[in-house]
Formats: C-alpha cells, sequence, structure tokens
C-alpha cells in the first residue's frame, strides 16, 4: 500500500499507483468484490486515447464552424485528433487509510477528470462532475469502511462531438485524498491578498476559512530560504472564518524577472492542540490597470509578451507531466514570453505552481462555450446548472497564485449575440468578482463588430479582442474601459522547415504535401501575421498586450487543412508538436528577448537542389 506524507495532524496522499482501469461499460464495477484482475494497470495522471490509433472515423464531424465564419459543412475528420477519447472507461483502486483515521474527515480531490465523472466508494455513488477541466472534491467520510481496505472507482465518459479540439481522455490530472481532523481549515479555505505595499512594509491580508469552535490561528510567513520573516496569533471569528493582518518588512516582489514566493504556514489550535496545518506558497505584488496608459505590475508599466496553451503535450497526451511542461515554458522564456493564458480550459494546479516559479504572469480560463453550443455535446449542456459551481472552485482553487493577474469567463462564446449572452456575461463577471476582488475579468471576443453595439464588450472589465485589428481603434473610442487586450492574437500558420514558392502572403493557403510555408506569411482568412500585431503593440499604449495562438502545436484542429486526412494537429504553434522551435519562434525572440541577441538564418546556408535558383535568407536581431 502506498503510505500517507504527514503534515501535523493532516496527512495527504497522491493516488499515483495500484489503479486499474478498462475501456467500456462495466455497471458492476462500482462493487467491492468485482472482479478487474484482467484490466490494465495504470498509473494517474493517464490518459487512456493518447497511444492511439488514429482513426479518421474516429468524432468525425460534419460541420460548418461557425467561428472560421463557414456557410457549408464540411467532413472534419481531424478535428478532435483522430484519437479515441470517445466513449467510457473505468477506473478502480484500494485504498486504505492510516491507522488513526477513523475519527478524522477525509476528502477526495480531482485536479481534473475527463469527462462527466462519476465517483463510488465501496459501492455508492459519491457524486457526479461532468466538467472534464474541473476541480472538485467530496467528502467521503460517511462512505468509509472503519477498518480495512475501501474500493474507489470512477467512471468517465466522453461523448462524440463534445470538443473543438483533443481533450484527452481518463484521469488525466492528479487524484488526492485529505485526511485531516474534523477541526481544521477548509479546503481551499486559505485566502492571501497583499493590499498595501511599500519599499519598507507589506500588508498580508490572509483569511481563513476553518471548521471548528474555541480555536486559535497561527500563521508564520517565512522567506524564500523557509526562514520565519514574521507571525500572527488570532481567535476572532466571523462565522466560520479568521482575518489576520500581517506585515512583512521590506518585502521582496514578485515578478517575472523576479520571482520571489513567500510561504504562509497555517496553524490550527484548539487549546494547546494543534488540530491542522496548511502550507500555502504566494506572492507579494500589485496589479492595476488605467485607463489609457496599460496594465501595471508594481506600479510599472508592462506589456504582455503572451501565448496560448491548450493543456495537451503533443505526443505525450493530455496526462500532466511536469517535466513536459517545465520543458514548455522554459522555451518560452528563452523567447522572452512572459504571460500564459490557458486556452480554453481551466489550468492545472502543476501549470501554475511552475509560472509561480518560473516567472509568468497568467489569465486563467474557465469555459469555450456558455449555454450557446459550439458543439453539440460540449459545455452548453452543464452551463446553466454547473457554472457557479465550476467558476467558484476555479477561484478558490486557485486564488493564491501570484502568477494569475486576469480571469478569463470565455473564449469566444456565440452569446456574444442577444440580450441573453450579456445577462450571462454579467452573471459570471460579478461571480469572480464575488470570489476574487483584486482581479478584473476579460472574454475574447472574436464578434467585436456585434459587441462594439450591443454592450457586451463595454461591460467586460477588460475587452479582450481575438483578432479584429481593423476594429481596434473604433474598439478604443467606443469601449468605455480605456485599454484593449490582444486575448488570442496572429494565428500564423507554418510549418518546421518547409519553405514554399513563391514567396507571398497569403490566406488560407493549402498544398499538396499538407504543410504550410514557414516563411510565416501565411495565417487564416481571420487571421494576420505577427508583424501587423506588433504595430498595434508599439505604437498605443492602451493595448496592454498580446497572447499569440499558439505558443505550441497542439492534438486537433488541423486549420487549414481540417477535411484533409491524415491532418490532425495546428500549424498555429510558434514551437511544432514536438516542442521544437519553428523560424517565427526566433521573430519573437528578437523582440521579446531584451536581454539576449538573437541570429537567425533560415531557409539554408546553401541549399542542395536550388544552385542557382532565387531563395529567401531572412536575418532577425
Amino acid at each position: 500500500m502506498v503510505s500517507f506524507s504527514v503534515l501535523a495532524q493532516r496527512s495527504e496522499l497522491l493516488l499515483e499507483k495500484n489503479w486499474k482501469f478498462s475501456r467500456g461499460d462495466f455497471p458492476e464495477a462500482t462493487r467491492m468484490a468485482y472482479d478487474d484482475s484482467q484490466w490494465e494497470n495504470v498509473t494517474i495522471p493517464h490518459d487512456w486515447a493518447i497511444k492511439g490509433p488514429f482513426d479518421k472515423e474516429i468524432d468525425m464531424q460534419v460541420v460548418a464552424i461557425e467561428q472560421n465564419n463557414e456557410k457549408v459543412a464540411t467532413e472534419k475528420t481531424g478535428r478532435t485528433g483522430a484519437l479515441p477519447f470517445i466513449g467510457v472507461g473505468w477506473y478502480r483502486t484500494k485504498l486504505s487509510l492510516p491507522d488513526d483515521a477513523n475519527d478524522k474527515k477525509v476528502l477526495l480531490v480531482f485536479d481534473g477528470a475527463m469527462s462527466e465523472s462519476r465517483v463510488y466508494v465501496n459501492g455508492q455513488e459519491v457524486g457526479y462532475w461532468p466538467y472534464g477541466y474541473s476541480y472538485f472534491y467530496y467528502d467521503i467520510t460517511s462512505f468509509l469502511h472503519e477498518n480495512g481496505e475501501n474500493t474507489l472507482a470512477v467512471r468517465l465518459e466522453n461523448l462524440g462531438k463534445s470538443s473543438r479540439w483533443y481533450p484527452g481522455a481518463g484521469l488525466y490530472r492528479n487524484v488526492h485524498v485529505i485526511v485531516k481532523d474534523q477541526v481544521s481549515i477548509d479546503h481551499w479555505g486559505t485566502n492571501i491578498t497583499t493590499p498595501y505595499i511599500s519599499s519598507e512594509l507589506a500588508k498580508v491580508n490572509v483569511k481563513t476559512s476553518i471548521s471548528g469552535t474555541d480555536i486559535r490561528l497561527v500563521t508564520e510567513i517565512q522567506d524564500a530560504d523557509g526562514k520565519l520573516v514574521t507571525s500572527s496569533s488570532a481567535s476572532d471569528q466571523f462565522g466560520n472564518q479568521i482575518e489576520q493582518n500581517i506585515g512583512v518588512p521590506n518585502p521582496k516582489l514578485w515578478s517575472p524577472e523576479s520571482p520571489y514566493l513567500y510561504t504562509a504556514v497555517s496553524k490550527l489550535y484548539q487549546g494547546e492542540s494543534l488540530k491542522d496545518e496548511v502550507v500555502t506558497r504566494f506572492g507579494i505584488r500589485t496589479i492595476e490597470y488605467r485607463a489609457g496608459e496599460g496594465f501595471l505590475l508594481n506600479g510599472e508599466v508592462r506589456k504582455f509578451k503572451g501565448v496560448c496553451l491548450h493543456h495537451d503535450l503533443g505526443p505525450l497526451g493530455a496526462a500532466i507531466n511536469i517535466a513536459a511542461l517545465r520543458r514548455q515554458l522554459t522555451i518560452m522564456k528563452d523567447m522572452g514570453c512572459n504571460a500564459i493564458r490557458s486556452a480554453h480550459n481551466m489550468p492545472s494546479p502543476e501549470q501554475l505552481e511552475l509560472c509561480n516559479e518560473m516567472g509568468f504572469m497568467f489569465i486563467a480560463e474557465s469555459f469555450d462555450e456558455w449555454a450557446k453550443p459550439k458543439v453539440k455535446n460540449g459545455y452548453n449542456r452543464f452551463f446553466n446548472e454547473w457554472a457557479e459551481r465550476d467558476v467558484t472552485n476555479l477561484v478558490r482553487a486557485t486564488r493564491n497564485n501570484p502568477c494569475i493577474v486576469m480571469w478569463s469567463a470565455g473564449n469566444e462564446v456565440p452569446d456574444q449575440w442577444g440580450n441573453e449572452g450579456i445577462k450571462r456575461l454579467k452573471w459570471l463577471q460579478d461571480m469572480f468578482h464575488r470570489e476574487d476582488p483584486t482581479r478584473l475579468v476579460t472574454v475574447g471576443m472574436d464578434q467585436v463588430a456585434n459587441t462594439l453595439k450591443n454592450g457586451f464588450g463595454a461591460m467586460l472589465d477588460i475587452p479582450g479582442l481575438n483578432y479584429r485589428l481593423p476594429l481596434y481603434g473604433e474598439a478604443f473610442e467606443r469601449f468605455p474601459q480605456g485599454l484593449i487586450l490582444g486575448s488570442e492574437t496572429a494565428s500564423t500558420i507554418s510549418s518546421r522547415g518547409i519553405y514554399k514558392f513563391p514567396v507571398e502572403q497569403a490566406k488560407m493557403k493549402m498544398y499538396d504535401d499538407a504543410q504550410c510555408s514557414s516563411y510565416d506569411l501565411e495565417a487564416c482568412f481571420w487571421s494576420n501575421i505577427p508583424d501587423e500585431d506588433f504595430a498595434w503593440q508599439d505604437d498605443k499604449p492602451w493595448v496592454i498586450g498580446e497572447f499569440v495562438w499558439t505558443g505550441f502545436d497542439y492534438l486537433g484542429e488541423p486549420t487549414p487543412y481540417d477535411d484533409y486526412w491524415p491532418s490532425r494537429s495546428s500549424y498555429f504553434g510558434i514551437c511544432d508538436l514536438a516542442g521544437i522551435p519553428k523560424d517565427r519562434y526566433y521573430l519573437y525572440r528578437s523582440r521579446w528577448n531584451t536581454k539576449d541577441e538573437t541570429l537567425h538564418i533560415l531557409p539554408h546556408w546553401n541549399w542542395e537542389g536550388r544552385e542557382g535558383e532565387t531563395r529567401i535568407c531572412l536575418y532577425q536581431l
């Protein structure tokens, strides 16, 4: 049996090993005595579909993609990666608790499960959570046997036409078990903000939600080396919450250049007995958005030099892999990138932790759909009932990450049209404000001409424009915020090391070999080449930055070859599916990485077979 890690009266187990998995539906798999000996042995996180095989019949969609302004439905064979993520999968494992757990509270925590999860403990259904990107947890105390072994089973199901890209399948993020005292700090119950900062002193506000009465909370703040900086003790309880204001002398501020992290150790006492202890890393920093001036971090204006990232890791699939995530971010850091947008889903805890440590600002996105569908079986089926729970969990689970500087309530939602969509926007934005008053909210808008007229864009904290460069000026004049965010930019398409002639700027150009030119002059009809975005970043202080689509190629959405089999992954990436930089990487590096020199020559020093012919060489400094 795997063992628990113990911190004071709290124990935590990462449910990683000793899982059994099988495809297909087995209703009897909920039973403790069920024979799963022939099932596959797997380790969590796990993506059941990435091993393939590729098949053009998997999730074939005959559709006109409205976001691409298509009028005629065509066969899309690789839109979701042509990998076998459709269907039902079951996971089972055995769970033995510590000897002293009988009087404790036991939580089962999921960082994400793809999708429509149903969780069973000892044959009883504990709960259902449909959104595959959401964080959620259950109190399973009453479902457990007091002594001996417990059986945990999870049923997941992905429907066809439920995604616009490869979503992955299975328990693709971590699963945890937390054992703690009945008198304890609530899960996601620590909320740390820094409302006042000067060079001499920072005010750190700590709100802690607890279960229990007649308690005392001691919060110790440690520096990056683990040395005690200061501490505070409080026992005044307002409802289920204790609030502390703690002064940190001579604070070191978090920024992309210096991502300094402090640690808060929260210790909960009842009398002289230590009941619970929670460790929270945080950063001290200020964020501000000023009309006409831009975005300020720690009082200094800066632009977002950002990229959008899908959650998959190319050939590794959707299963969380910290080494692969670190490699992605290391490559982006060298390019000079300072910000990430999670597109179009809630980020993993591991990605946020790495961004905290490595110095990336972050837009945490929630949904790709609201109530109006983009795909038949997408999140639209759950929005009205589940959106508030999903947003609440997103904010409470991630709000202490200093890297997050903005929330995104959605991406290119069809609800941009109509009065009901404006009401949904207000409902969501108010929800984010309720849970976190310290950060603003954006939405990636593609129907900008409409949102200029109907009030949708004017209601947003930060208007996010996906492409639509010709409307930037009008949007700045007509929207009251005095700021524009390039929430999604460029969508230049290219293949690595493929050079097409004649060299010309083109939209939606296709070739017989299903490749795009690496000269980075080709785009989709709704998008553009990078230089057109650069002009707005350089010349307009009220354009607060951009998030390029995308940092890396991803599985699915093989535009412009979405009906050209066997094309089944994107061409948008600054790096290819294996994470190898394309020529475009060095264009961005020459602009964004202001510390290092960039010299990149393409296509070749010499080119066998093209002797005496024209070739284009670009030098970027």
